[in-house]
């Protein structure tokens, strides 16, 4: 039975990642998961200086999910290669590091920085983050912008190039095509939805930012639709993630036409759930005879 998936020349042993910002660097979680057994373990997001993020509280539950308003808090690429890659080349696992910035330099710096990091199997832009020359207008929300950085990036990515998307704007088709014009090796989405919770007893917004970042399983149905979608415009690979709890969500974006998924809020409610999610996807392709997971990848008309 082959659970192995490529994603632009990135071998996985299984299509199980985690999804960045939910899993710290591996270190965080590895005293309750093999992260050998996983797929890829993707980083939280590293800038090119430390990041103190924004005040709290910032996060707060929410029915079927969570919202965060963390602000991208890290320590920055010095401490993230000297400490959390050091760690990481204790493991038999593809790295993919998560790269934010606030301008093109500034992910421009961290991706220059990583070009010789032979660990590092993958980059996956964040574009969610506010572009600071553009009115804090996130660079995923403009198609424009989202090329122009992609093209930026991929002028001088030693490893290959995944753009994550965000799910805030009218077409992710739109998107998705921008980023496979730049040049994109594979496209990752969603990232969180944005939303917004009231504090009734206090007549304030719960989080200090006001808004934040919807998780969780109340937005799969939303990933799943727009990774469906982006599938029938992209010829490149995709990375399905929003609301994997079990394998039967992963299986859904498998059949989507994701390569490979990655379990994000999960992790917060189950230490185990990527382990759980990579049997339950060998069990369903035992009970169901597939000998190869890449059968059914797309396999929804």
């Amino acid at each position: 039975m082959n659970t192995r998936v490529n994603i632009a020349g990135i071998e996985l042993k299984n299509p199980v990642m985690t999804a960045s910002g939910t899993f710290g660097s591996g270190m965080e979680y590895s005293e309750f998961v093999d992260l050998n057994r996983l797929g890829a373990v993707v980083t939280k997001g590293v800038a090119s200086v430390p990041w103190p993020g924004n005040p709290t509280p910032r996060v707060a539950e929410v029915y079927g999910g969570m919202l965060n308003a963390i602000g991208l808090q890290n320590p920055g690429i010095d401490v993230f290669v000297e400490r959390d890659l050091a760690f990481l080349k204790n493991y038999d696992t593809k790295v993919i590091v998560n790269v934010c910035g606030k301008s093109v330099e500034e992910y421009l710096a961290v991706v220059e920085r990583l070009g010789d990091e032979k660990i590092v199997a993958g980059l996956e832009i964040n574009v969610s983050c506010p572009n600071v020359k553009e009115g804090a207008i996130a660079f995923g929300q403009k198609a424009d912008a989202l090329y122009n950085i992609t093209s930026e990036i991929k002028k001088i990515a030693k490893q290959p190039v995944i753009m994550k998307l965000s799910p805030n704007v009218t077409d992710i088709t739109e998107m998705a095509k921008a980023a496979e014009a730049a040049g994109s090796d594979a496209i990752s989405l969603i990232n969180t939805i944005t939303g917004m919770k009231i504090d009734i007893n206090r007549r304030k917004c719960l989080l200090a930012n006001k808004t934040g970042g919807m998780s969780g399983p109340a937005i799969k149905p939303v990933a799943v639709r727009m990774v469906y979608q982006c599938a029938k415009a992209v010829q490149i690979p995709i990375i399905g993630m929003g609301g994997i709890s079990n394998a039967e969500d992963a299986l859904e974006f498998i059949m989507a036409g994701a390569t490979a998924v990655s379990v994000g809020a999960a992790n917060f409610v189950n230490p185990n759930a990527t382990i759980q999610v990579i049997e339950g996807i060998e069990e369903f392709m035992k009970n169901n005879g597939i000998d190869d997971i890449n059968e059914i990848i797309g396999c929804v008309e």
